[in-house]
Order: C-alpha cells, then structure tokens, then sequence
C-alpha cells in the first residue's frame, strides 16, 4: 500500500472526479467542499493545468453543488499561485455566470468580483474586459444579468481605456430589451457610479455618463426597474455638491415621490433618510419637508408604514419648529391611521421623537399619543410603545412617565394576548428601578406576584426571572420581606400549577440570594415538595437543590447544611419510584456532592 504522502498526490485528482461522477448529492456536495485541500496536494501549477480546466467542464450538475462551487472559487486565487495567476479561476465563473439558477449566478458573480480586485490593469484587459463582453452580450439574458454587477470592483483599477469600455457595455445593458436585465443593471448602478466617483479626475464622467444613464433608468416604463434606481440616486447624490444635486438629480427625485406605481413610492419612503442626507440642507427645506408629509399622507398603506419607520430618522434632519408645524399632525393622524401596521410602524419610532422636542413639547403633544397608542387594539402596537419608553423616560422623567401611563400598563398587565403581558413583565424591572422601592411595592407589587398564577407557561416563567431581576434592583433584604414569603405560600396550593411555580422562582431566585436566606425560608419548603405526589415537581425539587447548594456551598456553614439536610433528600430522591426523578436526583447528587468536597462522607451524620 502506497503511503499517504504518495496517494494525496497522485490521485486527488482522479477521487475528485469519482465522486464528483457519483449519484450521491451530499458526496458531490462534500468533495466540492474539499477543493481546496485537493488543490494544496496537487500544488499550484497542477492547479492551474489540471484541476481548473477539470472544473469547467464539470457544471452539469445540482444547482446546490454548483452554488458551493462558485463561492470556493471565489477564495481560490491562493491555491493557483496567488494574484499573478487569479485570472486562471475566472473560466469556470464565467460559465457559472451563465446558468439558469439565480443564487449560482449571483454567487458566480460575487467570486468574479472578489478575484478581480485582485488584478493589474493589463490583466484586466486581457482576461477580465473579454469576460465582461461575452457574458454582456451574450444570447441568453442569464448572463447579461449576471455581467451587470461584475463593473463595480474593478473599475478603479483599469486603465482609462478599459473604463471607457466599461462604461460603454454597462450603458447598453441598461437599455437591455429584457426587464430582468434592466434591473439587474439598476441594481448595480449605486455601486458602479461610487467606483466611477473613487476613480480621481472622474467628476465629469460621473455627471457626463452616470447620471444619464441613471435618468434612462429611473423613467423605465417598468416600475421594478424604477424602484431600484432609489439606492442608485442616493448613491449619485453624495457624490455630488449641493448645486450639482439640484442641477442634474431634483427632477428624478421629485418624480420618484409621486411616481404612479405605490411600488416606486414605497422605496422611497423606505430609503427617505439616506436620501435627505445625501442632498443636503437646502434641498431638504425646500423640497423635502413637503415630499415627506406627501409619503406621510399617501393614500396606500404600505407607502405610509415605511414613511412612519422614517419620522424620528427625518426630524433629526430638520428644525424643531418643522417638527412642530409640518411632521406632527402627520403623527397624530397617522397614531389613528385605519392600518394596523402603520400604527404599528409609528408605534415603533414614535418616542424617537421625544429627545428632538424637549420636556415641554413631548408632555404637550406626545404623550397623548403614546397613552392613544398603548389602548391600541392590535397587540403588536402596543408592544412595539412599550420596548421603546425608556427614551421617553430619559426626556420627561419618571414621575410624569408614571402618571400618564401607569393605568395603561396595568391595563395591559392583564391583556388577553400573552406576548403583550410578557412585554410588560420584561418591561418591569426597568420600570422599578427608575420608580423605586415604595412607588414600586405600592403600585406594581401584587401585579407582579399574580403573574406567577397566570395560565401561559411562558408568563409564569418570565414573572420568575422578572422576581430575580427584582431582586438584583432592590436587593435580597426586600425580597426576604416581599417576595419570598409570597411565593412560598403557593408551595401550598392544592393546584400542582402553582407549587411548580414556587420551585421555578426558587430556582431562578437562588443565585441572586445569600446563605442565611435560603436557610431560613426558602430550602425548607424546597425540601417539603420533595415529597410532593407530582413527579415533575420532584425531579423540579432535585433541579431546584442542584442550584441551591451552589449558593450554599460559597461558605462553610452552607456546606453543613448541603451535607445535613440537601444530600440526604437528593438520596432519597435517587431511589424514587419515578425514572424522570432518580435520572435528575443522580445529576444533581453527583454535582452536589462532587462540588461539596468532604461532606460528601457526612452525609449519614
């Protein structure tokens, strides 16, 4: 038998086309996988003289193998001797380029990209540009769409020719009979017109190239072509000063806001920010204030949910007073708007608005809305507030926060949907440490402990940990006092519910307590629904002691009490009659034991 050394360099090649010829899918998957090891054994010149030309003959195959093919390919510069060689690994691409799978075409494409950075410019006339005009002109319109995003990367290294070259197949594709390529060609225009405005000296080609064929683009008779010029403008404004923007890009832009298609407007209310901050100041006061509002008002509800998500983002962007005159009668409308989710939508962003107006202004004309939104009837408003207060906290402060919506949230403690009571629970703790020990034991203290008896698991289990959080805000003296007798009394309900509860709480409560704590109150009624006639709630129990004894342990008088009383329950516990309990009660005595050293010995004492 020949040695290893021998074999992985004689027959990678040969392995590599057995199984790339074998019916299994996940070994053709597994060997593509492999193509780098196989070419590190072959070394690069084998590489390049075998394996390569190998490869491009091999593209009948699953789109899922080659998918994984053109991503290896994109690393592959490395394995052919490096940068001077990368245009090796192009040929396979291309024809990857080319086939009907769009994620194969569009991985292809990111390889090629990726490998042309890596070029000089004679390489790139050489190998690259005659790539780009195959697969630009191509018969079949796979590879037009694919030629379109291959300009972007290595136009900054190519020679003034090239470019110009460049700029001539790119502008033909974007006059491409086929829609398909039209957007493709649209969608890579943004990233085209930054490599075009990197290159120095380009200012002029920009405007004398870029933005007519940005103009061609963004008056398509297609409306999937025309909303993808939105990127494409942003893109093309910021490499402009605030006179050429006016001069070359107002018109498309103001078309583009009240374009017929909802489609076309929907992108831009969805792209508003980059777009106001990519022309600047002046244009923003004189034409975009007014657009906005127009995106704000738009009489299709996909247009004003994206719009809304851009309120607190815009108003960074413009005056107080705007905000005041032009954006809030828009959110106000718009906090009763007939769609659920463009309340949702505004629910979302609205207290982005509050460090933008000051004290005054939020307490005057926000939280009406706020109290408005949090009695919404769709749940998903009413959480989306919620997850957002705290920046309204930090205007107006807690007192006036409190006030105004302490009766919602109460009301919303007890809602029907459960995903909005467990928002409100997660919400507590921050609630508590801003309110403080008194406002918080007087107002929200027995909402919180009915948590613990509500019928949704996942309630239940979130008023636990909200009982540690608690803990950790107001510390273990309080919860001795408050808490802990509360959720001990429930180890005694005649409901199983309810003493499963209290085993949880003492569980997710243990590590935030001390060692004289859980030796006066909470290891004895652990220790009684040892015995409890539930089997889930022993093998609970034996979970429960498991992280009990890792707080006791912290001292000598908690090992004591983990050898006196915890591992003789856990013993008895391993011999119960239930397979879920001795299983739980073994991992929990070996731990306990194990963790606890010596009185492990004592345990019969």
């Amino acid at each position: 038998m020949s040695s290893p050394t021998t074999s992985s360099s004689l027959y990678p090649i040969h392995l590599l086309m057995d199984e790339l010829k074998s019916e299994d899918v996940v070994l053709r998957l597994s060997s593509i996988r492999r193509l780098s090891t196989i070419a590190l054994a072959l070394g690069p010149q084998r590489t390049r003289e075998e394996l390569i030309p190998f490869l491009q003959d091999q593209l009948d195959d699953e789109d899922e193998v080659l998918l994984v093919l053109a991503e290896e390919l994109g690393n592959f510069a490395e394995y052919v001797g490096g940068n001077e060689y990368a245009w090796v690994v192009l040929g396979p691409l291309e024809n990857l380029a080319a086939v009907e799978e769009t994620l194969v075409r569009d991985k292809a494409a990111e390889s090629i990209s990726k490998l042309s950075t890596l070029l000089n410019a004679s390489q790139i006339e050489e190998h690259l540009l005659p790539l780009l005009q195959r697969l630009s002109q191509g018969d079949w319109f796979t590879s037009r769409t694919s030629a379109c995003a291959l300009y972007a990367a290595p136009y900054p290294i190519a020679s003034t020719a090239v470019q110009e070259e460049m700029r001539k197949l790119f502008a033909a594709l974007t006059t491409d009979e086929t829609p398909m390529v039209r957007r493709a060609a649209a969608k890579a225009l943004g990233p085209f017109a930054k490599s075009v405005a990197e290159v120095p000296d380009q200012h002029s080609i920009l405007i004398s190239d870029i933005i007519p064929i940005y103009r061609k683009l963004a008056g398509d008779d297609q409306d999937s072509v025309r909303l993808l010029t939105i990127p494409d403008l942003i893109a093309i404004a910021a490499a402009l000063n605030p006179e050429e923007v006016k001069e070359h890009i107002l018109e498309p832009l103001r078309s583009s806001v009240t374009d017929k298609s909802w489609r076309v407007r929907y992108m831009v209310a969805n792209e508003f920010v980059g777009l106001a901050e990519g022309v600047g100041e002046s244009i923003i006061r004189e034409e975009l204030v007014n657009a906005f509002v127009g995106l704000l008002k738009d009489n299709e509800a996909e247009v004003r949910t994206a719009a809304a998500g851009q309120i607190p983002g815009f108003a960074k962007l413009v005056d107080k007073e705007v905000i005041l005159a032009k954006l809030l009668p828009c959110v106000r409308d718009l906090a009763t708007d007939s769609s659920q989710h463009v309340r949702a939508s505004l629910a979302m962003q609205i207290s982005g608005l509050a460090p933008l107006l000051g004290t005054d202004s939020t307490v005057e004309n926000l939280l009406p809305l706020y109290l408005q939104l949090l009695k919404d009837d769709f749940s998903d408003v009413r959480l989306n507030l919620i997850g957002k207060l705290d920046m309204v906290n930090e205007v107006i402060g807690i007192e006036r926060l409190s006030q105004a919506l302490l009766p919602a949230i109460m009301e919303l403690a007890e809602d029907k949907q459960w995903r909005v009571r467990q928002a409100i629970i997660e919400y507590i703790p921050l609630l508590a440490q801003q309110l403080g020990v008194q406002f918080f034991d007087d107002k929200l203290g027995q909402l919180c402990m009915s948590w613990l008896g509500d019928t949704v698991f996942s309630i239940r289990e979130a008023a636990t940990i909200n009982l540690k959080k608690l803990t950790d805000v107001f510390g273990v003296e309080w919860a001795k006092s408050t808490i802990i007798p509360k959720v001990l009394e429930m180890g005694d309900h005649q409901n199983y519910l309810y003493r499963m509860t209290t085993i949880f709480a003492i569980t997710t409560m243990a590590p935030s307590l001390n060692v004289p704590i859980i030796r006066d109150t909470v290891l004895e009624s652990a220790l009684n629904l040892a015995n409890d006639p539930i089997p889930n709630i022993r093998f609970n129990v034996a979970k429960c002691l498991e992280t009990l004894a890792a707080v006791l342990a912290t001292t000598p008088e908690g090992q004591e009490i983990i050898s006196r009383k915890v591992i003789p329950a856990l013993k008895k516990l391993q011999e119960d009659s239930d397979a879920d309990v001795r299983f739980f009660a073994t991992k929990a005595f070996e731990r306990t034991a194990g963790d606890n050293g010596e009185p492990m010995g004592e345990s019969g004492n």
